[in-house]
């Protein structure tokens, strides 16, 4: 197995030392420099400690010998497109900083600026952050399994107001939900 410890502390503009302050406990430069290399064995206990400072899933710091992750190989910017130095792994969407865990959406059906085949992913909010989802489009736990989707229009104490996507729906109301998912990225086919 081929780690990718290095591509993804590039990615993310981390130094050798960012890392291994960010380890819980804290290691050293010279320690993560060697488990990138593979001159200290990868095991799990560090694997997850270093996936955890790096704000990745473990799973995404090994690969197999054959590349079957999806490949960055250029970037848009004033000029038009152009190619990046060297191709570099695209990370997956489970890398996106944040304190939460990531949820997923998938629109079966037209609502709103949502199209059918879109996927949303979320990100879950704790209650005593809910007050910065104002003017968000979240989703929230109803009882019984169920869930609400809209733009948060009102919080007042423990109870959040939710207008669904499209014209003419009603508000939703929801008291104590236990957590709201904010939408932070929209993953559309062209």
């Amino acid at each position: 197995m081929i780690n990718r410890i290095r591509d993804i502390r590039r990615q993310k503009g981390l130094t050798l030392a960012d890392v291994a302050a960010r380890c819980t406990p804290p290691t050293t430069a010279q320690t993560i420099g060697r488990l990138e290399t593979g001159m200290r064995n990868l095991s799990l206990v560090w694997m997850n400690r270093i996936a955890a400072a790096l704000g990745v899933e473990p799973e995404l710091l090994v690969r197999g010998d054959d590349p079957v992750q999806p490949q960055m190989i250029a970037r848009l910017v004033d000029s038009g497109a152009e190619a990046l130095p060297a191709p570099r792994d695209a990370i997956l969407p489970t890398a996106l900083g944040g304190d939460g865990p990531l949820v997923a959406l998938a629109v079966e059906s037209s609502a709103g600026e949502y199209r059918a085949g879109d996927q949303l992913w979320l990100r879950q909010v704790q209650p005593e952050s809910f007050a910065r989802l104002l003017n968000r489009d979240v989703l929230a736990p109803r009882s019984g399994g169920r869930f609400a989707f809209g733009r948060m229009i009102d919080r007042n104490g423990n109870r959040v107001v939710l207008l669904p996507p499209g014209a003419g729906q009603r508000q939703v109301v929801i008291d104590n939900p236990p957590w709201l998912a904010a939408a932070e990225m929209l993953v559309r086919r062209l």
